[in-house]
């Protein structure tokens, strides 16, 4: 494999979308980052970038405040 289908692959999913920042109103891409009880998977998890994953966490918290994501499930 080459080096430039490796990088490819190796995006996060967000890079991939060409998302700069997440939004919290992305439940369906929020919930998939969550485990079951409500924690965050972290990025070697995920699969985020670090600049993604700071995004996702703020998204998250700011989704519980407002109330589209339980605290715990």
């Amino acid at each position: 494999m080459s080096r430039k289908t490796l990088n490819k692959t190796s995006k996060c999913r967000f890079c991939r979308m060409g998302v700069d920042e997440v939004n919290y109103k992305d439940i369906q891409n929020l919930v998939k980052l969550t485990t079951t009880q409500g924690k965050l998977f972290s990025r070697k998890r995920s699969g985020n970038c670090a600049h993604h994953q700071h995004s996702v966490k703020i998204s998250i918290k700011r989704a519980r405040f407002m109330g589209l994501l339980p605290y715990v499930t």
